[in-house]
C-alpha cells in the first residue's frame, strides 16, 4: 500500500540526525527510515557521520566545515567548565549547525523530523529557519537534552524543573551561566515554533512533564522501532567461534560503550560476585557474557563471576546467535531512555533484568516477564538473575509480546499518523 498525501503525490520526509549508524539513536532513527519506506513513506535522511551504503542517506556540508562546528561547540563548552574534559560530552549547547533549510531534500519535505541534531549538525537559530520555511518539525526525544538546559542526562539534578543555571555538568556555582542561557533560547525556540516532541519512552515523558521548558508542549510517546522479526528464539550460529561456552547458562551485557559510567557496569560486577561468593552453584552452571567497546576493560578484573568479553559484535549473525543461546539479558544502566538490549534480548527468548529508572518499565513487567531491581542495589540485581535463570517463561511468548509493542511496522503507522496531522 503506497501512502500519499493525495492520490497523486506521496509523503516525504526528511529524517535529520548525527550518523545514520554510530550510536543508538542513530540506528534506531535509521530503522524508522526503512520502516517508513516499507510503509511507502519517502523518507530520507540527512547525517553528519555516514557508515551505511544507503543512496537514501546523504551527509551535510564536508569534513572540514563538519570539523570547524564540531570544535567551535565543544570550545564552547571547555571554556565554560573551567577546562575540564571529564564532562565535555554530557552536554550539548546547539551554537552552530548547518543551513538545514537549504537542503534539497528538507526543501522537498512535507515535514522534518529532528533526531539527535547535536554536536554541530544543527543550531537553535537554524531549526527556526524550518518553520520559516513552512516545514512541519517533528523532534524524537532519544535523552533529556530537549527539556533540559544543555544535559543530555540531568541525573540527580532537578534544576531542569525550573530554569537551569548553577549547572553541576559546569562546576558552576552562578545562575546565570551557560545552561541557564541557552534554556532561556531553548525556551524563545519553543514558544515561537510549533515543534510536536516525541519522547521514546513514558520515563521520558514523565520528565519532559516535570520540565519547565515543555511542561506545556505536546509530547507523544511512541517508542523506537526495532526489526523483531530479525530476532529469533531458535538457536543459531556457533557460540565457540565468539569463544563463548555452549554448555553453559548465558547472562548477556552490552552497550556500544560498556564501561561508559552511565551504564553502571560496576553494580553489574558487584551482583555476579555476590552470586559467585553466595551461590557457587549458580556460578558453576552460568558464563556472563559481556559485548561491545570498553575503553578500560581492566575493570573487568575484579569479575570472580565466570565471564567471556567478546568486544564489539559488528556483524547482525552473531548477535542473534548470541542473543538466542542466552538466558539472560543484564542491563544495570542508571538511565536509560529505552534500552535496545533489552528488548532485542526479550525478542530471543531472553528474560530481562534492569533497574528502573528509565524506559525499562515500558519493556520489562516485574516478576511477570522480567525483573526490575531495586535502584543501585547489587544484591538485589544478583537476586533477579537467580530469578530468571530459574524462570520458566515461554520464549515465544516473549519474543511476540516485543512484537507487539515495538515492531517496526507498528512504529511506523503511529509515526505516519502523527506526520498526517501535520500536514
Amino acid at each position: 500500500m503506497i501512502l500519499t498525501k493525495t492520490k497523486k503525490q506521496t509523503m516525504k520526509v526528511a529524517l535529520i540526525c548525527n550518523s545514520d549508524l554510530l550510536g543508538g539513536a542513530a540506528v534506531v532513527t535509521y530503522r524508522l527510515m526503512q520502516a517508513l519506506r516499507h510503509q511507502g513513506v519517502d523518507a530520507r535522511m540527512i547525517v553528519y557521520t555516514k557508515l551505511s551504503n544507503s543512496s537514501e542517506v546523504k551527509v551535510v556540508g564536508n569534513r572540514f566545515m563538519r570539523g570547524v562546528y564540531f570544535m567551535w561547540e565543544r570550545l564552547r563548552i571547555f571554556m565554560a567548565n573551567g577546562l575540564s574534559y571529564d564532562r565535555l560530552f554530557k552536554v550539548s549547547i546547539a551554537n552552530v549547525g548547518y543551513p538545514l533549510h537549504r537542503h534539497p531534500w528538507v526543501k522537498e519535505a512535507d515535514v522534518v523530523a529532528l533526531n539527535w541534531v547535536n554536536q554541530g549538525l544543527a543550531s537553535l537559530n537554524g531549526i527556526k529557519h524550518l518553520h520559516k520555511a513552512g516545514k512541519p518539525v517533528v523532534w524524537t526525544m532519544h535523552d533529556m537534552w530537549n527539556c533540559t538546559g544543555i544535559c543530555h542526562h540531568a541525573y540527580e539534578c532537578d534544576r531542569y524543573k525550573h530554569s537551569c543555571g548553577m549547572c553541576p555538568f559546569l562546576n558552576s556555582d552562578r545562575q546565570n551561566d551557560l545552561s541557564h542561557t541557552v534554556w532561556q533560547k531553548k525556551k524563545e525556540l519553543y514558544d515561537s515554533v510549533p515543534i510536536r516532541f516525541v519522547a521514546v519512552s513514558n520515563w521520558l515523558a514523565d520528565r519532559c512533564a516535570a520540565s519547565s521548558l515543555l511542561r506545556d508542549r505536546d509530547v507523544n510517546v511512541i517508542h523506537n522501532a526495532f526489526p523483531v522479526e530479525s530476532f529469533t528464539t531458535e538457536v543459531q550460529g556457533n557460540l565457540s567461534l565468539l569463544g563463548v561456552p555452549e554448555d553453559k547458562n548465558l547472562i548477556l551485557m552490552g552497550a556500544a560503550r560498556l564501561d561508559d559510567t552511565i551504564k553502571g557496569i560496576d553494580y553489574a560486577i558487584d551482583a555476579l560476585n555476590y552470586i559467585f561468593d553466595n551461590h557457587p552453584s549458580v556460578a558453576k552452571r552460568s558464563t556472563a557474557v559481556f559485548f561491545g567497546n570498553m575503553n578500560n576493560p581492566e575493570v573487568l578484573d575484579r569479575l570472580r563471576f565466570p565471564y567471556v568479553w567478546t568486544g564489539r559484535i559488528n556483524d547482525s549473525e552473531s548477535l542473534r546467535c548470541l542473543y538466542s543461546s542466552a538466558k539472560v539479558v543484564l542491563s544495570t544502566s542508571l538511565y536509560e531512555t529505552l534500552p535496545g538490549t533489552l528488548i532485542e534480548g526479550q525478542a530471543s527468548g531472553c528474560v530481562p533484568v534492569t533497574f528502573g529508572l528509565g524506559g525499562q518499565r515500558d519493556i520489562v513487567t516485574h516478576l511477570k516477564d522480567g525483573y526490575i531491581a531495586e535502584y543501585k542495589n547489587h544484591k538485589d540485581i544478583a537476586k533477579g538473575i537467580i530469578w530468571a535463570l530459574d524462570a520458566e517463561i515461554d520464549r515465544d511468548e516473549l519474543h511476540r509480546s516485543v512484537s507487539r509493542r515495538f515492531s517496526a511496522s507498528e512504529i511506523a503507522r503511529q509515526y505516519i499518523s502523527l506526520f498526517k496531522e501535520l500536514i
